[in-house]
């Protein structure tokens, strides 16, 4: 069994990502035992489906992984989010959440290593993962899915926090 681990975001505003993948089942942890969400992706033939967070708190991934390109959709159809990203050599380039509003995604592999950012310089985030045999399409992918579980509770937080300081 392979195993995926490391850490999307900094030390203080950032998420570990931990998971285990069989050669079709990628399953883990994306942040901690209490702020985080599971994250549990099936790739078959091309096609991935599965969920990150729980039946309420969470969101559904569905589309297409190849050694290639990912093109998946985080969420529904209205208030989804979509990955398109192509690989090429130890490249991993492409844009999360749209042409427009979107973020860029630019990861790079060394060795065994998965390293980047996703995002600008102001609002990304680092990626630091190491790939432990999981393939570079599925690692990328989780990656994305724990940046955005990251600023969902970002987004989260600072709603909260500004719905209760009146």
């Amino acid at each position: 069994m392979s195993e995926l681990n490391g850490r999307i975001g900094g030390m203080t505003q950032g998420y570990d990502l931990r998971a285990d993948w069989n050669g079709e089942r990628l399953d883990g942890r994306i942040g901690g035992t209490f702020q985080g969400k599971d994250i549990k992706l099936t790739v078959r033939a091309g096609d991935v489906d599965g969920r990150i967070g729980g039946t309420f708190a969470g969101f559904d991934a569905d589309g297409d992984v190849t050694p290639q390109s990912v093109s998946v959709r985080l969420g529904g159809h209205i208030g989804g989010d979509d990955i398109h990203l192509q690989i090429s050599g130890d490249h991993v380039r492409g844009r999360f959440s749209g042409r427009l509003d979107g973020k860029t995604v630019d990861l790079h592999v060394s060795g065994d290593r998965l390293h980047g950012r996703i995002g600008g310089v102001l609002d990304g985030k680092d990626v630091n993962l190491t790939l432990g045999g999981v393939p570079t399409e599925v690692a990328a992918l989780a990656a994305v899915c724990a940046y955005k579980a990251l600023e969902d509770q970002q987004a989260h937080d600072a709603s909260a926090s500004s719905s209760s300081g009146g």
